[in-house]
């Protein structure tokens, strides 16, 4: 799985932390409303794979970035550098990972067999649980119970409305699906928070 795109252009010159009112010109699809939105959930992505560097059988694996100058682990399969923050990214197995442990909880908790395609596993021990599940899943990417598909479908996209439609409700933020296989994100904490609202 590559980077995805951010819809907004990034503030690299004054705070990266934030995007800016630019349009992604990578992403002006979404503006012309193509495109399905999806909720991105705030886990880990994990993806069940066939990798022609390891043989071609499938597998589970977890997706990892490294910072520039860091070594690279030996069973590491890379997919891309980010260009602007020069991570490498890329997926390892899943039992090299801190995270092993909460995956084997999620598979057992959600028996639905090897399916190849990516995932999300959060739960009570994934990046604080914003999302509030009681046990370690894996969520399908693209996927989620139909009030919330029915909801998403409603959000804005300009940077106005996007901004005050995400603080307003609990979500990690949206991903775009093109029909043509693109995908592009936006994240509430891509955008300052209103007044008296902290966002981790």
């Amino acid at each position: 799985m590559k980077k995805i795109s951010t819809a907004f252009i990034r503030d690299w010159g004054n705070n990266p932390r934030y995007v800016t009112r630019e349009r992604n010109p990578a992403c002006a699809w979404v503006f012309d409303g193509e495109g399905t939105p999806t909720v991105k959930w705030d886990g880990v992505c994990v993806g069940y794979l066939i990798l022609s560097e390891t043989g071609g059988e499938p597998a589970w694996y977890i997706r990892r970035e490294i910072k520039p100058g860091k070594p690279r682990p030996d069973a590491f399969w890379a997919t891309g550098t980010d260009g602007e923050t020069g991570k490498m990214t890329g997926w390892e197995p899943i039992d090299r990972s801190g995270f092993a442990k909460y995956f084997r909880e999620a598979v057992v908790n959600v028996p639905f067999g090897n399916k190849i395609g990516t995932y999300e596993l959060v739960g009570p021990k994934i990046n604080g649980n914003p999302d509030g599940f009681d046990a370690h899943v894996l969520m399908e990417h693209g996927w989620a119970p139909l009030n919330i598909r029915e909801d998403v479908k409603t959000a804005p996209r300009d940077y106005d409305g996007l901004a005050a439609w995400l603080h307003a409700r609990p979500y990690e933020g949206i991903v775009w699906h093109g029909p043509d296989g693109r995908m592009a994100k936006i994240k509430k904490r891509d955008f300052p928070a209103p007044a008296g609202e902290v966002v981790p």
